[in-house]
């Protein structure tokens, strides 16, 4: 046992009701767990802190070897199984079920964190099978933000654990709590979606501010040339890859801290440092298409914006002919915007649904 006590539950957020359940569940583990939230509602955290409980054999002590390793994301009876690309696919499901059979290396069970379930649907019947018949000695953790009737029988199979939303006010106020500057707190809680772990990157980000305005500018850029939407999408794919480096600089600055330890410990090298490696690319291929998700959705907010301005303008001149044209066109580019979001579910490249809903775009412009 060590002297240091680990919270294992430290890190997540606002969810005492879900962390009182998790802590209670450790004394009898059932064989799956579904973990519903909005994104950033410490349900990685409260993974992370639960998975670590069921592999200590002393109930998720917190002080001891097997708990450090586990919240350091080393050990070796924890697999965190998440998706390459905008979706789970039905490999990466495959994948689940060939670890699923494996023997714990160390103890009594091993743990499967499957992230972003509710991006797997078409892979959920390939996942629904491995739960209806689960290896006794693995204990499946899933993560969702919600339940959609294409998961209601995955969601039958487990113990579905509920994390609720934060606010802006929320996020702002654990920003400042974490020593942000109070409105750059406010406009990175905007930004944020109620995701803590986007929040807290996004505030060391320097060029956060000048993305979200280039998001909020397209409208006003596009022209009904052609070259605009060109333009404009060429910059914001170069967006894309800039919003990378503040998850690069965390990944650099984790592993950094975990080979001091390593050095520290006597060890010649990073035990798990390849894997540890392919996580973090793996998150920035994520990052890169979760941050084009939040741009699509900051570029509906600008259409929105511009449609409410002119149904109050509507108000005071009714049947105005073309008033009620620009209110049609300003709907239409808010569906286009949604049909686009939609298809990242569907892995499509980034380059070309950019380019393709831009030039959609400047035709009703």
């Amino acid at each position: 046992m060590s002297d240091v006590q680990i919270d294992l539950f430290g890190d997540v957020v606002g969810q005492s009701r879900a962390v009182a359940q998790l802590r209670a569940a450790l004394a009898r583990p059932v064989h799956g767990y579904l973990f519903v939230g909005p994104p950033g509602s410490s349900k990685s955290a409260a993974s992370l802190g639960f998975a670590a409980g069921l592999v200590c054999p002393n109930g998720g002590c917190g002080q001891c070897d097997s708990c450090a390793r586990a919240m350091r994301g080393v050990h070796p009876d924890i697999s965190t199984i998440e998706r390459t690309g905008a979706a789970i696919t039905v490999d990466e499901i495959r994948d689940v079920t060939t670890r699923a059979l494996r023997r714990p290396v160390e103890g009594v069970r091993q743990v499967l964190i499957i992230d972003d379930v509710h991006l797997a649907l078409r892979s959920a019947p390939a996942l629904l099978k491995t739960l209806e018949e689960p290896p006794s000695k693995t204990v499946f953790v899933l993560t969702a933000e919600d339940v959609a009737p294409g998961l209601a029988t995955i969601a039958s199979r487990c113990a579905v654990i509920t994390f609720s939303a934060l606010g802006e006010a929320g996020v702002a106020e654990w920003l400042i709590r974490r020593g942000v500057e109070p409105l750059h707190a406010r406009l990175v809680a905007a930004g944020a979606a109620g995701d803590l772990q986007r929040a807290e990157l996004l505030a060391d980000d320097a060029d956060y501010l000048v993305r979200l305005a280039r998001w909020r500018d397209v409208p006003s850029r596009l022209d009904g040339s052609g070259a605009a939407a060109a333009v404009a999408a060429e910059e914001l794919l170069g967006s894309l890859d800039d919003a990378l480096e503040p998850l690069r600089r965390h990944h650099g600055a984790e592993l950094s801290a975990l080979e001091d330890e390593a050095r520290q410990r006597g060890e010649r090298g990073l035990p798990g440092r390849k894997e540890i490696v392919e996580r973090h690319q793996r998150a920035e291929r994520r990052w890169r298409t979760d941050e084009l998700r939040s741009g699509l959705a900051v570029l509906q907010r600008a259409y929105r914006d511009r449609l409410r301005a002119v149904l109050e303008q509507l108000d005071d001149q009714p049947g105005s002919p073309g008033l009620l044209e620009e209110a049609q066109r300003d709907a239409t580019a808010v569906e286009r915007i949604s049909s686009a979001s939609a298809a990242l579910s569907r892995n499509v490249q980034a380059p070309l649904l950019l380019a393709s809903l831009l030039a959609q775009l400047e035709t009703v412009s």
